[in-house]
């Protein structure tokens, strides 16, 4: 599937997106690294420039209560065979 996104936009769209959960939830930096065990410079790391290691994103993102949204990355998809690409699709006839 072709995408227009690149790594590098979803990489600041999601910084972006964890900030404003954030400042949602009216954590301060530091009260989400005590929450989370991610370094407050980490944090920081991350808003500016949108790199973080796997690790520290998913406990920031347990700590912000979006867990569940990972779920969907790499979520099995339906296989599609050839022959259902190429089966005939019946026609509806008249009444």
């Amino acid at each position: 599937m072709l995408s227009l996104i690149n790594p590098e936009d979803t990489m600041y769209q999601l910084a972006e997106r964890v900030k404003l959960s954030r400042l949602a939830e009216n954590f301060s930096r530091k009260s989400l690294s005590e929450r989370s065990g991610v370094s407050e410079a980490s944090i920081k790391r991350f808003e500016t420039t949108g790199e973080i290691a796997l690790l520290a994103l998913l406990k920031l993102t347990y700590a912000l209560g979006s867990m569940q949204e990972f779920d969907k990355v790499f979520a099995p998809k339906d296989v599609i065979s050839i022959k259902d690409i190429t089966k005939k699709q019946r026609a509806r006839g008249r009444r």
